[in-house]
């Protein structure tokens, strides 16, 4: 058995009894999960995958989606578009901080955040709002190798009770970051948010990435490699919402994570890595999540300026040993 399939074992049996944390309950349908869920996922770029727990759990994407979707807007638009819209400065306020809208540039700080990414999603191309939906569901669709759906539940549920997020997008508007059509941008917004995913999709998405925008599962391309590497800058220094600073630090890789308790992140041309527990702690990232990924990036070295371990010690952990 390889190593990683090893440690992942060791860590969800170690982690399972973490008691710490809480589902997001401002959002009704997130309440009603099970909190004790825990799956982690790998994918590697030649394809092996390596899993324990719930793997194949259905649960939403929420802010997971928000770099993806900014890479959408990059190819509608092109880089200078989407940098006068949205920044790429990580910012010390929650992901749903409303104060800095009213400062400076006017922009969102970055689109890893709720600003940022309703500012992207307006920007995304459409003949009417379905076309829309459809393009987002087909470039998603791209990155997992399957067919995805909203659950129309939760998003009904985010609609009903968005009301910041509305608040921002009005906010927006009137410093012209966005268009008139705000309903329009809010729900397709809530829609991408509310889009089924499990924790080997997470893993899937991040491989595809590490592979520099092949899909290393079904050989299909996602995206081009030169968008990959804008959208590996930004996750690592803005994907983990207020707390993204500690997991530079302590993990030293590209992630994103989602107050539904997912986590995914990328080692560059090697693999992509996620998690799935849904009790999250107060910057919204997922406690048990945020421990594995500590966990594998000591034992093996992955923080990108980790020089003394390099990445010879993960390719080591993902190879099977001879018979």
């Amino acid at each position: 058995m390889p190593k990683l399939q090893t440690l992942i074992e060791t860590l969800h049996r170690d982690l399972q009894p973490v008691r710490e944390g809480a589902v997001a309950s401002y959002i009704p349908e997130l309440a009603k999960v099970d909190p004790q869920r825990f799956g982690i996922s790998g994918v590697t770029t030649d394809g092996q995958v390596f899993e324990v727990g719930d793997t194949a759990h259905n649960f939403t994407f929420q802010s997971l989606p928000m770099f993806f979707v900014s890479v959408m807007a990059l190819e509608d638009h092109g880089r200078e578009v989407l940098r006068d819209r949205v920044g790429v400065e990580p910012t010390g306020d929650p992901f749903n901080s409303i104060i800095r809208l009213d400062e400076g540039s006017k922009r969102p700080y970055n689109p890893m955040i709720n600003a940022g990414a309703i500012a992207t999603t307006s920007l995304i191309k459409g003949k009417n709002p379905t076309d829309k939906l459809n393009r987002l569901l087909a470039m998603f669709e791209g990155y997992m190798g399957h067919d995805i759906f909203v659950d129309m539940p939760t998003f009904m549920s985010e609609r009903a009770t968005g009301h910041r997020n509305r608040a921002m997008a009005h906010l927006m508007l009137n410093f012209g970051m966005i268009g008139e059509d705000i309903e329009t941008a809010l729900d397709l917004y809530f829609q991408q948010c509310a889009v089924m995913v499990t924790c080997h999709d997470l893993a899937v998405m991040a491989a595809t990435l590490a592979n520099q925008g092949q899909n290393p599962i079904t050989q299909q391309r996602a995206v081009r490699p030169d968008y990959v590497r804008d959208l590996l800058s930004v996750m690592y220094t803005c994907g983990m919402y207020n707390r993204a600073g500690e997991w530079a630090y302590r993990v030293g890789i590209p992630a994103k994570s989602g107050v539904s308790g997912g986590i995914l992140a990328v080692v560059p041309g090697r693999a992509g890595i996620a998690t799935f527990s849904p009790a999250i702690d107060e910057h919204g990232n997922s406690v048990r999540g945020v421990r594995v990924f500590e966990g594998l990036s000591q034992e093996y070295g992955l923080h990108l300026f980790d020089l003394s371990m390099g990445r010879c010690s993960f390719a080591k952990a993902i190879e099977h040993p001879a018979n």
